[in-house]
């Protein structure tokens, strides 16, 4: 090194602006109040364990005018009056060297300061307004917080503002309404006198679009059934972001080609704006489902500066071979239904003959009803004693058959009946021990509702049936025991001249049809042609024969 650079070099470490002891300034900030508010001002590099001093410039001593003093280093202004206008410094002394920070003070008259700083925030965008007042919040005395624009309350159209614990109030979906000068006012309590604290904020709105990436909310990858040759509305929603904008496109395409390409496919577009956010509803109508339409990709395309996204949905000609096996089956099952209901109603009396032969064995054994007989038959006989067709069925044929073959036990009058004991008392008593009352009726029956003629009087016999008849139907109809079984015989019966009891029982369930056999005989062998009648009349008998219920005991 030659001696010129080293003299050089010695010079330039011992100047003032290479010593270890640095002088740092800051450009003074502005801040604007109000006459009457608490005002707080930080320096800006001070904290707990920092020592500042602080003054006032153009003062000839720089001590700080009536109502400013510092506190844990703030300068406190309590309250603000027209003489703080002015310039105030902070300084800092360390082994670093004097830091020094100008501010500027300017006091206002009016209740709402002036702004010290302007915010932007884009249409259509929500955003947030700051408070500004971080100092005043941190002596946690803190009261009522309101916000006033150009000095009036907040009033705004469409969704209202929010204000939260910190005195930040959220503007949603800020429009060109929004812009204004914007005041936060924060109630405080200190030393038992009330403050309030005050500070401005300029807001403006600029127009600028904001793109986001847009998102297809569906449809994604879905299938719709079609019938070929029908008219079907596809939709699309897709989220395209805070605004409206001409920038965001909507389209469709089929296969690969776009739906303008093809007659009878129709686009249309609307927005839909929810909770600041704008979706934007795209709607492709085919006036007929095509077969080139079918089982293609149809993509709902949202197209912005930001990126592109679609979403597919297929067309699927719908596949009736389920339906129509479903018909079948519902329809077979139907058939089947019916069937069985036809099949019941005419095998019903065997089947339930049927049951009731499998029920003796299977089922348990039931208790007695306290009746002796399981019927009572009751028929006009003859007056000059020969046979007659009635009294054989009657005394002969039901018999053989009912008490021989199927175990049942009939009272018969003429065969069980004792000579001498009284008729009627008797045949009260008898028919309420019988648990079904067989009344046979011929066309041989003479009688009125009363059991009597104007030509004629009553025979014995016809007085003992009317009373059977009496005490008998009195107790079916008002009890339903014993329950009544018709019988014809000879022929069709007249019952114009019967009570209206017997009319009533005839209406309500019919009668029983005995077929004289042929030859004049009664024996079984020769009562085929009366199959239907036997099936029938067991169908009204008791499942269970009285005599087998009175072994039980």
């Amino acid at each position: 090194m030659t001696a010129a650079g080293s003299v050089f070099l010695l010079a330039t470490l011992l100047s003032p602006a290479f010593t270890l002891a640095h002088n740092h300034s800051r450009a003074a900030d502005t801040y604007h109040v109000s006459v009457g508010h608490l005002f707080l001002l930080k320096c800006l590099f001070v904290d707990a364990h920092t020592n500042v001093t602080w003054s006032r410039e153009g003062s000839r001593n720089l001590s700080l005018p009536t109502g400013v003093e510092v506190r844990d280093g703030l300068l406190w202004f309590l309250p603000v009056q027209m003489s703080h206008s002015g310039s105030y410094t902070c300084e800092k002394r360390d082994k670093t060297g004097l830091s020094r920070v100008m501010f500027e003070v300017s006091v206002s008259s009016e209740e709402c300061p002036d702004p010290s700083e302007t915010t932007f925030l884009t249409r259509d965008v929500s955003g947030s307004l700051p408070c500004k007042q971080a100092e005043i919040f941190r002596l946690k005395n803190t009261g009522k917080i309101r916000w006033m624009k150009d000095c009036h309350p907040v009033e705004r159209q469409g969704k209202p503002i929010s204000v939260d614990k910190r005195g930040q109030m959220r503007v949603p979906a800020a429009s060109e309404r929004d812009a204004g000068k914007y005041t936060c006012f924060v109630d405080i309590r200190l030393n038992g006198r009330n403050y309030t604290a005050a500070r401005s904020i300029q807001l403006t709105i600029n127009n600028d679009t904001v793109f986001v990436e847009p998102e297809v909310v569906f449809p994604q990858q879905e299938v719709v059934v079609v019938e070929e040759g029908t008219s079907v509305e596809l939709q699309c929603l897709a989220y395209i972001g805070v605004s409206e904008n001409k920038e965001t496109e909507m389209y469709w395409s089929v296969g690969k080609n776009y739906s303008d390409d093809y007659e009878g496919l129709t686009v249309s577009m609307k927005y839909i704006h929810n909770r600041g956010r704008v979706y934007g509803q795209s709607t492709l109508s085919i006036s007929k489902v095509l077969r080139q339409f079918l089982n293609v990709p149809i993509a709902c395309n949202v197209l912005n500066p930001v990126g592109h996204k679609d979403g597919v949905v297929w067309l699927q000609e719908a596949d009736h071979s389920a339906l129509y096996t479903s018909v079948a089956l519902c329809l077979a099952a139907s058939l089947a239904v019916l069937a069985l209901a036809a099949a019941f109603l005419f095998f019903k009396v065997d089947l339930v003959l049927a049951y009731r032969k499998l029920l003796r064995h299977f089922s348990k054994q039931q208790a007695p009803d306290g009746k002796l007989y399981d019927a009572y038959v009751s028929y006009l006989r003859s007056d000059n004693g020969c046979s007659s067709e009635t009294a054989s069925l009657a005394l002969q044929v039901l018999p053989e058959v009912l008490e021989k073959q199927h175990g049942y036990s009939l009272y018969i009058r003429g065969r069980d009946d004792c000579p001498g004991e009284a008729v009627h008392d008797a045949i009260a008593v008898t028919v309420r021990q019988c648990r079904r009352l067989i009344i046979i009726l011929s066309s041989e029956i003479k009688s009125s509702s009363d059991c009597k003629t104007d030509e004629e009087p009553l025979h014995a016999s016809q007085n003992q049936l009317c009373y059977e008849q009496k005490v008998g139907l009195y107790d079916a109809l008002t009890q339903n025991d014993p329950r009544v079984i018709l019988v014809e015989i000879d022929g069709p019966v007249d019952y114009s001249c019967m009570p209206e009891s017997l009319r009533y029982i005839k209406r309500k369930q019919g009668a029983l049809k005995w077929k004289k056999p042929s030859l004049g005989t009664h024996k079984p062998t020769n009562l085929r042609s009366n199959r239907n009648f036997w099936k029938n009349l067991r169908y009204h008998m008791p499942s269970v024969p009285a005599g087998r219920l009175q072994t039980l005991v």
